[in-house]
């Protein structure tokens, strides 16, 4: 059996998600991903509702083995670097999509 992977990044990369998600779930890792892709889709949360979702990432990643950032071009936004410093205060392993040369090699 794989790892647990919770997938980090900003929600604009929703097809990078998407590829991400299917690849590591074909290679036999659990996979925990983002619920919403309001950047993507263009849908507007309250900040009530911004907050809740936050916080259901973080206990995703209190689940995870490890977490999967995914920085097309390598961006990391604000809020994936909190997850990124969460993740490390927790002792999970962190990779990153723009750092591998397949993309995936170092999960496969």
């Amino acid at each position: 059996m794989g790892l647990i992977i919770t997938l980090c990044g900003s929600t604009k990369f929703k097809q990078q998600f998407i590829h991400t998600e299917a690849a590591l779930t074909y290679h036999g890792h659990i996979v925990l991903s983002l619920g919403l892709f309001e950047h993507s889709d263009d849908i507007y949360l309250s900040n009530e509702k911004l907050h809740m979702l936050q916080e259901l990432h973080l206990r995703k990643i209190d689940l995870s083995d490890a977490i999967y950032v995914i920085d097309e071009d390598e961006y990391i936004g604000e809020s994936t670097r909190k997850e990124i410093q969460y993740a490390k205060s927790k002792g999970k392993d962190i990779h990153y999509y723009s750092s591998s040369k397949n993309k995936l090699d170092m999960l496969l």
